[in-house]
């Protein structure tokens, strides 16, 4: 049986680049400078962020960009196959393929992940999606289930991916699939399946992330780092981990961070400030709509709008390098096992992080120190 390379290491708090393979990443800003998610920029990152140490990478799965000025997120890699050709050329960082169950049939996605999974010697992980942007389901054709028909069919959808890493020959009898004499191999390398994960904000969504999931991500309380805040955030975790024991399955609970980095603080008020003020609004605005967000007045509104430039469900980490350490601190103090961040340039923006915030953090006691990769 193999570890599960850099996800099962010694870091009390584990960090992962967070929509490297889409145009604009999570920043919804017209900036020319903005994240452009290129294949050789994508490489760079993935190569930089394998040296430093980073845990994983984790991609968005979009097959439609959002319009706006920018067509945010329009052109994207698909996650599975940049996930392989990234994990061919790393030695250790874990990288993640995020699947639709709907737009995937589940003995497909099975084969996909296995082939990434051998490709790296162990080191894919499975993001699972059940759906929920109605423009990309009509881009093929499929309707929306609805809400707990959505869960249902990703529950059959998951039982069969692992039972075609697990065994051969069996038949499948379900509301959704009925499958007869499935055989798939190889089987995952090593002799464990890959690491799962899910983020799931309702009742149904998280119960189906706490049954079937390795790594639950989910939202947080913290906006400014206030101790009612952080209080709110570890009952969150705790109340996870509990849930999940109900089921007899250990859980990591991980949530999502914007970084905005910068030699001082106001050099970070300067940079936020810029993209905010360069912020695709009518991206934002469409969006809003889409998720149901419906603000009870215009300040409410105006708050909405601006947590959506730079990941509307993120912690925002701004400032020097000593903020975003002491931040990171918090979020580990608070029981998350991990923080998958974004940069408005993961290529421009990594450099500073790697430099000064992550010794910061082993300093902290927060991630050990970084040992050469093996050669």
């Amino acid at each position: 049986m193999v570890a599960r390379s850099a996800m099962s290491n010694g870091n009390r708090l584990k960090i992962g680049l967070f929509g490297l393979n889409c145009s604009s990443g999570r920043t919804i800003t017209r900036i020319p400078e903005r994240w452009s998610g290129d294949w050789d920029d994508n490489l760079a990152v993935a190569l930089l962020a394998d040296a430093a140490g980073i845990d994983f990478l984790l991609p968005i799965a979009r097959f439609k960009g959002h319009g706006g000025d920018t067509d945010y997120q329009g052109a994207t890699f698909e996650t599975l196959t940049w996930a392989s050709a990234l994990l061919a050329h790393t030695k250790r960082i874990t990288i993640f393929g995020t699947v639709h169950a709907p737009l995937f049939h589940p003995l497909i996605a099975a084969k996909q992940v296995v082939t990434a999974d051998h490709v790296s010697r162990g080191r894919v992980g499975l993001n699972v999606v059940c759906g929920w942007n109605e423009g990309e389901f009509a881009m093929f054709g499929i309707d929306k289930r609805e809400h707990e028909a959505r869960y249902r069919h990703g529950q059959e959808w998951l039982d069969i991916v692992k039972l075609a890493w697990e065994r051969d020959d069996f038949d499948f009898n379900g509301e959704f699939f009925k499958l007869r004499g499935v055989r798939e191999k190889p089987k995952p390398y090593g002799g464990n399946r890959p690491l799962i994960m899910n983020a799931g904000n309702s009742p149904v969504g998280r119960g189906f992330a706490l049954r079937n999931c390795d790594a639950f991500f989910t939202g947080s309380s913290i906006k400014t780092f206030a101790e009612h805040e952080l209080v709110s955030a570890a009952n969150i975790v705790r109340s996870a981990k509990t849930e999940a024991a109900v089921h007899g399955r250990e859980l990591d609970v991980y949530t999502v961070g914007a970084v905005v980095c910068r030699p001082t603080r106001r050099d970070a008020e300067d940079a936020v400030r810029h993209y905010t003020e360069n912020a695709d609004w009518a991206v934002i605005d469409t969006m809003v709509a889409m998720l149901g967000r419906k603000p009870e007045t215009e300040a409410e509104l105006a708050q909405v709008r601006q947590n959506f430039v730079n990941g509307h469900s993120a912690i925002k980490l701004f400032g020097d390098p000593d903020d975003v350490a002491d931040g990171l601190a918090k979020i580990c103090a608070a029981g998350f096992t991990g923080i998958a961040v974004n940069f408005v340039n993961f290529l421009a923006d990594f450099a500073l992080f790697r430099d000064e915030v992550l010794p910061r953090l082993e300093r902290l006691g927060v991630r050990r120190p970084e040992e050469a990769p093996q050669t």
